[in-house]
C-alpha cells in the first residue's frame, strides 16, 4: 500500500506560481511513476504531468514550458512548480503513484485557483 498527501493549492492571480508536493509512505519502494492530474468542474481528470524512478518526465501540451515536475527521492516527495499560471489551469490537482504491478494510489487533492 502507498499513501499519498498533498499539499500546496490555493488562490493565486494570473501569472503567478505555486509548488505543490506530493508526500509518499508505505511501500514506496514499489513507485514506479509518479503523476499529477487534474479536474476542473464539469471535466473529465487530465493527466498534467508524469515522472519515472528514472527521472523521465511527460506533460500535457497545455502545460509544457510552464509546470515541471520533479521528484525527491531521499524525501518520497513530489513536486510540481507551476509558472504563469492561467484560469484555465484552476481544478482539484491529484497526486497519482503507480507501482511495479500497476496498481494505482490517489492523494485527496488539492484545490488550485486561479483568478484573472
Amino acid at each position: 500500500q502507498v499513501q499519498l498527501v498533498e499539499s500546496g493549492g490555493g488562490l493565486v492571480q494570473a501569472g503567478g506560481s505555486l509548488r505543490l508536493s506530493c508526500a509518499a509512505s508505505g511501500s514506496i519502494s514499489s513507485i514506479n511513476a509518479m503523476t499529477w492530474y487534474r479536474q476542473a468542474p464539469g471535466k473529465q481528470r487530465e493527466l498534467v504531468a508524469r515522472i519515472t524512478t528514472s527521472g523521465s518526465t511527460d506533460y500535457a501540451d497545455s502545460v509544457k514550458g510552464r509546470f515541471t515536475i520533479s521528484r525527491d527521492n531521499a524525501k518520497n516527495t513530489a513536486y510540481l512548480q507551476m509558472n504563469s499560471l492561467k484560469p484555465e489551469d484552476t481544478a482539484v490537482y491529484y497526486c497519482n503513484a503507480q507501482n511495479h504491478w500497476f496498481s494505482n494510489y490517489w492523494g485527496q487533492g488539492t484545490q488550485v485557483t486561479v483568478s484573472s
